[in-house]
């Protein structure tokens, strides 16, 4: 059983915390800055920046950035002729390192078909090695509604995304992520959606 002392890096160690962490997720408007979203902390300090398509100039690719404007995650989505004949759309998300080097280390897999089977959004940890499940976390809940949680494969969440009432916009909302667990990979799943169902990131 994880202790909540366990830390779980994906992207690195370095954003993981020994306490739950509330984060505040707030699109950027396409006109200022090509889009994407910001991510603050509770003192309102900047943690993360994502740019998608209107920054990046590419469909399907994404970028997470530190606070300080250093990219630390690559996304991109599968394309192909293969990928466009299945039934469900791969994405892959990378590591970059201080020279610019990537690594893969998760890849989410959604249906395109309301019809496709197993249609549960799913992320698996990469390199396959470190696991010997097919998947490691699943989506559940909404995203367009903005209430949703991450769930490990042992049914533990590890983020709550939600709306605060007081705010009353979708355009602003939070995350909790679990002590221990990745913020930087929680984002990265959090840029993924965004870009799924056509809000900040995209085109």
């Amino acid at each position: 059983m994880r202790r909540s002392t366990d830390v779980v890096p994906i992207v690195s160690k370095l954003y993981c915390s020994s306490s739950p962490t509330l984060l505040m997720i707030r699109k950027r408007p396409v006109v200022v800055n090509g889009g994407g979203f910001v991510v603050t902390d509770s003192s309102h300090k900047v943690v993360f920046v994502v740019d998608g398509c209107g920054k990046l100039g590419t469909k399907g690719e994404l970028m997470v950035n530190d606070g300080e404007g250093e990219s630390i995650l690559y996304i991109h989505k599968k394309g192909g002729i293969v990928q466009a004949l299945t039934a469900r759309s791969k994405w892959s998300g990378y590591s970059v390192d201080y020279q610019g080097q990537n690594r893969l280390v998760f890849s989410l897999t959604d249906s395109k078909s309301c019809f496709a089977s197993n249609s549960a959004i799913r992320i698996s940890i990469e390199p396959k090695g470190q696991s010997n499940f097919s998947w490691d976390f699943y989506i559940n809940g909404s995203f367009v509604d903005k209430a949703f949680t991450i769930i490990d494969r042992n049914n533990r969440i590890i983020a709550q995304v939600e709306v605060q009432e007081f705010i009353g916009s979708k355009d602003m909302y939070q995350v909790w992520v679990q002590s221990g667990y990745d913020q930087a990979f929680v984002i990265g799943i959090i840029a993924v959606l965004d870009n799924i169902f056509g809000e900040s990131t995209s085109c």
